[in-house]
């Protein structure tokens, strides 16, 4: 239920919106390729037989992965669908 100016279902909308940015951006991103290596290409730690299973052309052990892709992550927290609280920012 909607209050104000919004309509009803508004919110509802705005995070469907946002959870079908996200899961676009998401498929957009690259996947490994070719066969997984036996250590990190970064770290040379071994990489677990069931991440390289579940992973089909891993190439990073789990703590260089996270580490990556923290870093590709940092975006902003601002609401691009135009609400008040976005606007006050």
């Amino acid at each position: 239920m909607a209050g104000g100016w919004a309509k009803d279902g508004a919110v509802s909308e705005q995070i469907e919106a946002s959870i079908e940015d996200e899961l676009a951006r998401m498929k957009g991103r690259r996947a490994p390729v070719g066969e997984s290596l036996t250590e990190c290409a970064e770290c040379g730690e071994e990489i677990p037989e069931k991440r390289r299973q579940a992973i089909p052309g891993v190439k990073l052990c789990v703590d260089c992965a996270s580490e990556r892709d923290g870093a590709a992550n940092a975006r902003g927290g601002i609401n691009r669908r135009g609400s008040k609280d976005s606007q006050l920012r």
